[in-house]
């Protein structure tokens, strides 16, 4: 009896949890005690979120940089993974210094919908993330996302950015969104095979692209993650962000 209620505390207690848009710290050091040790490009920073817990950072200055780059990832991983680890040092050698945040994340079984809760959280990792890029002598930033890292970023950019962050790259978005509240151009990146909910709202997402600059472009044989398409996916970002920053 007592090893049931002992269960059941701990069951309310990670509910309470969750819904206080808390991320499984446990399960982000997991992450960085795994990538850290392969990272061979950038370096690692610990940039300081809310409720005191550091969440990590990776850091990749270019030379002679037109600007900055925050990258955000999608569901339950890290800031090196798969195609936002490619961009984060294939961006920097075209020229953009950039910053690949963890976002938060929740247990492996958790679902998209059970990570709203943690999106004031995101919010709050990437006005961190801009102060700190700022402090390096960047006033022109960009935010590139991708999947469930679009609505984090979303929070952060339909409430106050800062004046630095000049565009965002959204890739392949999930939600609808009203893009058109923003204040800065949007590209609206995705594929040709992408998940189904991105492309049942594609047509949504474009009416909301009401800002000078805004573009909405379908990329041709792509998946969800992008995958085989890396040089394809770079141009596409790299180009969009010459024209902006």
């Amino acid at each position: 009896m007592r090893l049931f209620n002992r269960l059941i505390a701990l069951m309310v207690a990670a509910l309470v949890t969750a819904q206080a848009g808390a991320s499984d710290y446990a399960r982000e050091k997991k992450w960085a005690d795994e990538i850290l040790p392969a990272v061979l490009v950038g370096d690692p920073v610990w940039l300081d979120g809310p409720g005191g817990h550091k969440f990590l950072g990776l850091y990749t200055e270019a030379a002679n940089a037109k600007g900055a780059v925050i990258l955000g990832h999608g569901i339950g991983v890290h800031p090196d993974w798969g195609l936002i680890g490619m961009l984060r040092q294939s961006l920097a050698d075209r020229g953009y210094t950039t910053l690949s945040i963890q976002f938060p994340v929740l247990a492996a079984e958790a679902k998209s919908e059970d990570y709203a809760p943690t999106f004031d959280a995101a919010a709050a990792r990437l006005a961190k993330a801009t102060d700190f890029l700022k402090q390096k002598g960047y006033g022109r930033i960009a935010i590139v996302s991708h999947s469930l890292g679009c609505p984090m970023s979303y929070r952060y950019l339909s409430g106050m950015p800062d004046p630095a962050i000049r565009t965002w790259v959204a890739l392949s978005s999930p939600g609808a969104e009203d893009w058109s509240k923003l204040k800065l151009p949007v590209l609206d990146l995705y594929g040709q095979n992408d998940l189904p909910v991105v492309l049942k709202n594609a047509k949504t997402r474009a009416s909301h692209l009401k800002q000078p600059g805004s573009a909405q472009q379908q990329l041709p044989n792509a998946d969800h993650f992008f995958e085989g398409q890396d040089a394809a996916l770079l141009e596409a970002v790299s180009a969009y962000l010459d024209k902006q920053l």
